[in-house]
């Protein structure tokens, strides 16, 4: 896999990845079993929440599945590298869950939410309703779009966002990978600004915790705070899910040019130990 030696610059001081990253996973007050996994690797510049399919058998199983295959994703050279290697993870994922599903006679997903950076550009990947925000000037938005029967509804101006709080059908999602033979993902991009501020979550947290109410803790001092700021409000009111959220920050543009070198390797390792871990908060 390489070396263990970190990155250095010419005056031998060691170069870090320019996030400041923080992640927090609990099971809920309802659920026994955490079904939710996330993935850091910052110097690879990927960062993923799961949330494995509480209908159907080992949603835990189906979520470090996609996290583990995310493990081996490795340095890429350029963006369009990046989001190839992303694709064939996920590919590789989506086959191993239809295996897992035919020795099991029954079907294994999981949702995923993927923030991808290379350099000043980011990319959004996902595949159900997990989501990704983004907090830029002291505004919030979402950057996923939840596929959701409650989504397309409402976006075919069949339901009413009030109409869609109370809609029986509200939790079912459209996409996810694993339960098809191709996967299907959805993709948005752009550029990074310093300070750009990215929330990656399962729907434990947006079923109790309002945008305006993400917005408001992501104004702690940084991205550790934020995550367990936001999974203890979660707690509070509940936690009827499972809850997963990463919190990553872009510190600053002029720092991304050291973050190809070799410290990917042990920083890969780690993450990976605590994805297998279940939902250990990386440090």
């Amino acid at each position: 896999m390489g070396s263990d030696i970190p990155n250095r610059d010419a005056d031998g001081a060691v170069q870090p990845p320019p996030f400041d990253v923080g992640a927090a996973s609990h099971p809920g007050k309802v659920r026994r079993v955490n079904e939710d996994s996330f993935f850091v690797a910052p110097a690879s510049g990927v960062f993923a929440v799961a949330d494995g399919m509480g209908g159907h058998e080992a949603g835990d199983v189906a979520s470090q599945t996609i996290v583990r295959c995310l493990g081996s994703i490795g340095l890429p050279v350029s963006a369009a590298d990046l989001l190839a290697r992303l694709e064939d993870r996920i590919l590789r994922a989506n086959a191993a869950l239809q295996e897992i599903a035919r020795d099991r006679g029954r079907t294994l997903g999981s949702t995923v939410a993927i923030l991808l950076v290379y350099e000043d550009h980011f990319a959004c990947v996902w595949s159900g309703d997990s989501r990704i925000y983004r907090v830029r000037g002291g505004a919030i938005a979402q950057l996923s779009r939840d596929h959701t029967e409650v989504r397309d509804l409402m976006d075919r101006g069949l339901l009413t966002a009030e109409e869609a709080r109370t809609w029986p059908r509200k939790n079912v999602i459209t996409r996810a990978i694993g339960v098809r033979e191709e996967p299907e993902l959805e993709l948005e991009h752009g550029t990074l600004e310093p300070g750009d501020l990215f929330v990656i979550c399962s729907d434990g947290l947006t079923g109790h915790v309002e945008d305006a109410e993400i917005l408001e803790r992501a104004a702690a001092a940084g991205s550790q705070a934020v995550s367990d700021a936001l999974v203890a409000l979660t707690l509070e009111r509940g936690a009827s899910d499972n809850v997963t959220v990463v919190v990553v920050r872009y510190l600053a543009k002029a720092a991304a040019a050291g973050r190809a070198g070799s410290d990917t390797v042990v920083l890969n390792r780690a993450a990976r130990r605590e994805v297998v871990a279940g939902q250990e908060t990386i440090p």
